[in-house]
């Protein structure tokens, strides 16, 4: 028996599917098909209050810098507004990373509802729903390669060839 993908709840196997405790044999299915749901607003503003996190800080920055020429005050006062500027718009430095880790890890989730369907016993059945489109990618493929596995390969017709 070969596993093609094994997690917590799905397991597909050159003879089976199981998702959550419930087993679809592979001689059973006839055909997998994908289905995607309408997107989630949820994880787009998500990703927006990421970008703003990340520009925040320089437009403060911006801010500030325009703000010192507009008071047009001595030369001390301008210098340490436009120096403090400099220091908040720095601030984005540390924590860019960390913000582009959330923001690289939320488009690899992706931000719908995907699921894969087979047609079981001559009736379609969903095997699985998930919103995490890393994980739905993987398993997908694991189970195109175990119900292609499966099947039977036609007898190969020869081929017509030039020059014998």
């Amino acid at each position: 028996m070969i596993t093609y993908y094994d997690d917590r709840s799905v397991q597909v196997t050159s003879t089976a599917v199981r998702v959550d405790g419930r087993t679809f044999r592979l001689a059973e299915i006839s055909m997998v098909w994908h289905r995607r749901g309408s997107r989630s607003w949820r994880v787009l503003a998500g990703r927006g209050a990421i970008g703003a996190a990340l520009a925040g800080p320089l437009v403060a920055a911006a801010l500030g810098i325009a703000l010192a020429l507009w008071l047009d005050r001595s030369l001390t006062v301008t210098v340490a507004i436009v120096g403090a500027s400099v220091l908040i718009g720095l601030a984005v430095g540390p924590v860019a990373d960390f913000l582009f880790e959330h923001l690289d890890r939320s488009y690899a989730r992706g931000s719908r509802q995907l699921e894969i369907w087979a047609r079981w016993r001559g009736q379609p059945v969903r095997l699985l729903c998930t919103g995490d489109a890393l994980r739905f990618g993987q398993i997908y493929r694991a189970v195109q390669r175990a119900v292609e596995a499966g099947q039977p390969v036609a007898p190969r017709r020869r081929q017509n060839s030039i020059g014998r």
